[in-house]
């Protein structure tokens, strides 16, 4: 097979996919793929809007759902291993992944941005791709998870109030960030989010946060207050009737 006349997405459906197979990864539950994450920037002239183009990743990886540990960018074979490297690492950025991977159908250019010792990046056969567990022990350090109890906090699924919502990309962080502050003992939260449709999705998912493990490592299970500063009441209600 010559790479070199295969599309990109070509290269994602041969090389890349097995190889994240190979290496343990549920294809149902932890791949996503081309994974727009924005719905592009608005710009207005005059009467006339517009919107710009959408930020799609190639691959976004999930140890659990709505916990994304990594990010790879695909090219096809006419480009470098490495060529997809700062695309990705701009999304990650944006998305909170410690983890960023490159791809041409060759093998992975690997960027740790949890690394301390220099050796950022890494290039890897399709064959030695890391497993979820590995991944996994990289975002506990990216994110600072160093007990098993925190770890446990942390990895909890959210909740879901039944009417098929899913969060959009800052308001998974928002969440997992708070939960995050919880598990590691922190007792007062200031969370402060912009332009959002949808507060209430955001709280009611910290809010029915499952009170039995915190209960078990003896971690305070009331939030005390929420407190909205917000340009209509009708969220506030929604928030409320959310339980």
């Amino acid at each position: 097979m010559n790479k070199k006349t295969l599309s990109e997405r070509d290269i994602c459906t041969k090389f890349i996919t097995p190889a994240l197979e190979k290496a343990g990864w549920n294809k149902q539950l932890q791949i996503l793929e081309e994974v727009s994450f924005t719905d592009g920037k608005i710009y207005v002239r005059g009467k006339i809007t517009a919107r710009g183009t959408r930020k799609r990743a190639d691959y976004i990886l999930y140890y659990k759902p709505n916990i994304p540990i990594a990010i790879i960018e695909a090219k096809d074979n006419n480009h470098s291993v490495r060529a997809g490297i700062q695309q990705g690492l701009d999304y990650a950025q944006i998305l909170d992944i410690p983890c960023v991977f490159s791809s041409n159908g060759d093998g992975f250019l690997f960027h740790d941005r949890t690394a301390t010792d220099g050796n950022i990046e890494t290039e890897i056969s399709l064959d030695d791709f890391p497993t979820p567990e590995q991944l996994w022990l990289k975002y506990k350090k990216y994110k600072g998870i160093e007990t098993p109890e925190a770890e446990r906090i942390v990895s909890q699924e959210y909740y879901f109030d039944g009417t098929n919502r899913k969060p959009r990309y800052y308001q998974q962080i928002a969440v997992n960030r708070t939960v995050e502050a919880i598990a590691n003992r922190q007792n007062r939260i200031l969370l402060v989010m912009a332009n959002t449709p949808t507060p209430d999705f955001t709280t009611s998912s910290i809010s029915a946060f499952p009170v039995n493990t915190l209960n078990e490592f003896n971690i305070p299970t009331c939030i005390i207050c929420v407190f909205f500063i917000i340009d209509l009441i009708e969220f506030v209600y929604r928030y409320l009737l959310s339980f």
